[in-house]
């Protein structure tokens, strides 16, 4: 497997790292370039767990920045390896990952090269597993085992925003709501009760449920309430006994993970509801000094993040935090994902600008 130059330009970074597939679970192939690659600078100390690598600076600067970017993509579908592609005459590099997030990722490797002086302490974190439950995330494992190395003024996710500023980001959770009855031959359906059947008031809760637009610090967060799968049945010839329902809640940055919990079982009040993994989200954090400081170099209105990043780990350790990265959020995960070259370079220019 060929070495990662970081002397090249961003744009040929993204579709180097792209090609390197690194589903979650699968990232070590990538890893290993990459902390090759760091560990080559010498203006650079650098740190490994697992398949998480940070490169800080050490310039006894007054402020310290974080940038942070995952290098695991959802699962492939036909769309590795990239390709470029024109679309109404703009130039895009198409295939999975692009958006989510290794053009970022690209960036903040060739900064990482480049600014051996930067005007701020600089800590990089590339890491595993985000894109999977919350407990194997690679900032999980790091803040448990370093939590030093988060130590910081303020930090960046190169998550997609389509090179504009997003503040904070939504809670997520995740919960199985569950209908019981019981087993019986479907000859004789009078004998049961049917699980499945019981799960029907379920769904007509959510689908009368209206979700919440809530005012955060200036930023507007839209929630929702969604059920994101269903399981029930034995066989064709008999009355199921248990269904789950699957309900995924994306909250606002005002609500507590508590108060997240209350509010899900309060709509399936009388039902059996089991929380399965849950993330709080973040407040926009851009009342920070540094904050202010990054808005007014990159310009643009700042928006709410509507999905959950890991801004969220930051601000709960006291860091306020952002998002800012190439690609549009609303093509992350989809197969025609695709992110066009003015923004890596615009991203690339806008950190770069204000670093030094």
């Amino acid at each position: 497997m060929p070495k990662l130059d970081l002397t090249a330009p961003s744009i040929d970074l993204t579709r180097t790292i792209c090609d390197i597939p690194s589903v979650s679970d699968d990232e070590t192939a990538l890893a290993d370039l990459i902390h090759e690659a760091v560990l080559a600078l010498p203006h650079l100390e650098v740190y490994r767990d697992g398949d998480t690598i940070v490169a800080r600076t050490n310039l006894g600067r007054s402020q310290r920045v974080a940038i942070a970017g995952h290098i695991d993509t959802v699962p492939i579908n036909d769309n590795v390896p990239t390709r470029d592609v024109a679309i109404d005459g703009e130039p895009f590099i198409w295939g999975r990952g692009t958006v989510d997030m290794k053009a970022g990722v690209a960036v903040q490797l060739k900064l990482a090269h480049d600014l051996a002086d930067p005007r701020v302490d600089l800590t990089w974190m590339w890491y595993d597993h985000e894109e999977v439950d919350a407990d194997l995330n690679g900032l999980t494992r790091l803040a448990r085992t370093r939590p030093d190395l988060f130590e910081a003024d303020f930090a960046i996710l190169g998550e997609p925003s389509n090179g504009t500023v997003e503040g904070g980001c939504n809670g997520n959770l995740r919960a199985i709501v569950r209908t019981h009855g019981v087993r019986a031959h479907s000859a004789r359906a009078w004998i049961g009760e049917n699980a499945i059947h019981k799960a029907a008031p379920v769904l007509a809760r959510l689908a009368d449920y209206r979700p919440r637009a809530i005012l955060v610090d200036g930023l507007e967060y839209r929630e929702g309430l969604n059920a994101v799968r269903i399981d029930g049945g034995i066989a064709g010839n008999v009355i199921p006994d248990l269904c789950e329902i699957e309900v995924n809640y994306r909250f606002a940055p005002s609500r507590s993970a508590d108060e997240a919990v209350a509010h899900v079982k309060s709509v399936f009040d009388g039902f059996e509801v089991d929380v399965v993994d849950i993330a709080p989200g973040a407040r926009p954090g851009l009342d920070a000094p540094l904050a202010q400081e990054f808005l007014a170099a990159v310009g643009g209105e700042p928006r709410p993040k509507y999905g959950w990043t890991d801004v969220a780990r930051f601000s709960a350790m006291g860091v306020p935090a952002v998002n800012y990265g190439p690609g549009d959020p609303h093509l992350a995960h989809h197969d025609e994902e695709r992110v066009p070259l003015a923004q890596i370079v615009d991203v690339e220019r806008g950190l770069r600008a204000w670093l030094t």
